[in-house]
């Protein structure tokens, strides 16, 4: 452990100095027009840590029952890190597996890839300066340099080049980061590793009240949101603190439950429609959480559900078409069995139900997820698909939120809750939605947080070994 100890005492002064200095020479140029030293960049003064691990082949007896945490072949594995305070506790983990498993020489310096100036700006006034005049003198985003390659299966290796030790390196994760902060609206330090995803605000409201007296209990300290809420005393009717202009000033607001560990609850209201669900995805999964639910509306497509009954996505009928590129919809997405196994417990408990009286309420199937709002004025055109594919339920996020997860290796699984039945002319007018909204949701948001401190308590063996591909980087 000493060895990993350094190392990261090492990740962080290679970068905090390649920060400290990149900002000192901006700040110079900004006030005086000062070029930077030209041997800045020969010398790697703003570059990321590299970290590099390098493996013989000699075992101390791996665990091969792990998903993760393991040197497939020999050589060389290489990634660059960003913020490595931020991820100190994750990198710390991943050491430790594979130096418990494996014999490497673990060593840290400057990369070749450079910190774009944009990520370094914070409390650098730029003056009269411009973007594009920063650009001719200091690192900035490349965005030929950033891409999912690793985790998609596409990069291209020669035989002299360093395997892939993570699937995120500096440059893609900084850019998710920053995407971050803007979208939810919150420090990415308060980001949890434990996430519900909804549709609809007023799941936000129940949330924030429940959150607000857990502070102090079960190892919470704070919660945090949009426009600035922050509490670290237990408060009632915390949702009366919340602003009224988060919803217009952040696309996505995220509200976080806080444990000093990362291992409390981070709620985003992604609002509607896959291309949502995919960007808050694509951003949230360089943090690589333990876990992410859908826990939002559905219509009901079948004439034997009611208004407030429960859907358990077993598949997917992927009509979202944002992810056809790079994962085809012909690629199954598996359900994880630990996460269908919570969050049935987790509907048990809560509606004090079970085995036939649940099912009354609660169906497991298939469902479709759609890039079209108004796919029912095509009912024709689509009813026979969806009936081919025995589909329950119907929404615009969930499969692409459960692809995401398959793609970035992150657990994930979907309970929603029929709202209408518009196969079966319930359509969703307002005075029924709102009576649907006062009986469903506070125990539809209790399900999803049961089901994480269910799936908290199965450590890494929510990792599904489904999620890995042939050439896995070792980390998580």
């Amino acid at each position: 452990m000493e060895t990993i100890k350094s190392t990261l005492a090492e990740l962080v002064r290679v970068y905090e100095t390649a920060v400290s200095t990149l900002r000192a020479d901006i700040a110079a140029f900004i006030k005086n027009g000062t070029p930077p030293p030209p041997e800045r960049r020969e010398s790697r003064a703003w570059s990321y840590p590299e970290l590099r691990i390098a493996y013989a082949g000699v075992e101390r007896g791996t665990f091969y029952g792990r998903s993760f945490g393991r040197l497939n072949e020999t050589g060389v594995y290489v990634t660059t890190i960003t913020r490595p305070r931020l991820f100190a506790d994750y990198i710390e983990e991943q050491l430790a597996l594979l130096h418990e498993d494996y014999e490497v020489e673990i060593t840290v310096g400057p990369s070749a890839q450079e910190i774009p100036f944009p990520y370094v700006l914070d409390g650098v006034g730029m003056g009269s300066v411009t973007p594009q005049e920063l650009a001719a003198h200091f690192p900035t985003t490349e965005l030929a340099m950033i891409g999912d390659e690793i985790a998609d299966g596409v990069f291209r290796q020669s035989s002299e080049e360093p395997l892939p030790l993570a699937l995120f390196d500096g440059l893609r994760t900084d850019f998710s980061l920053a995407r971050l902060q803007h979208y939810t609206g919150t420090s990415v330090e308060h980001c949890q590793r434990y996430i519900l995803f909804t549709n609809y605000h007023r799941y936000v409201d129940e949330f924030v009240d429940w959150a607000g007296q857990q502070i102090g209990t079960d190892g919470y300290t704070a919660l945090s949101g949009a426009g600035g809420l922050y509490l670290d005393s237990p408060v009632d009717n915390a949702r009366e603190r919340l602003s009224d202009t988060a919803w217009r000033r952040h696309q996505m607001p995220a509200y976080h439950l806080i444990r000093p560990d990362k291992s409390g609850i981070t709620l985003v209201n992604i609002g509607v429609g896959p291309s949502n669900a995919k960007t808050i995805t694509d951003h949230l999964a360089v943090i690589r959480p333990e876990v992410w639910l859908m826990i939002g509306h559905c219509g009901g497509l079948r004439e034997g559900q009611r208004i407030g009954d429960y859907v358990l996505a077993h598949a997917y009928l992927r009509d979202d078409h944002v992810l056809d590129p790079v994962l085809p919809p012909e690629i199954p997405l598996p359900a994880i069995a630990e996460v269908q196994q919570a969050l049935a417990s987790a509907a048990e408990t809560v509606s004090g139900e079970g085995g036939a009286n649940l099912k009354k309420r609660m169906r497991t199937g298939t469902v479709v997820t759609t890039d079209d709002r108004n796919w029912e004025l095509r009912y024709t055109e689509s009813a026979h698909r969806f009936s081919l594919s025995r589909a329950i339920g119907i929404d615009m996020e969930s499969a692409t939120i459960s692809a995401q997860g398959y793609r970035f290796r992150v657990p994930y699984g979907t309970l929603l809750c029929v709202s209408d039945k518009p196969i079966h002319g319930e359509l969703k007018l307002p005075g029924q939605a709102n009576r649907f909204y006062e009986e469903a949701i506070a125990s539809h948001l209790k399900i999803g947080l049961q089901a994480c401190d269910l799936l908290r308590a199965e450590g890494e063996k929510l990792h599904s070994r489904k999620l890995r591909a042939f050439n896995e980087p070792p980390f998580r």
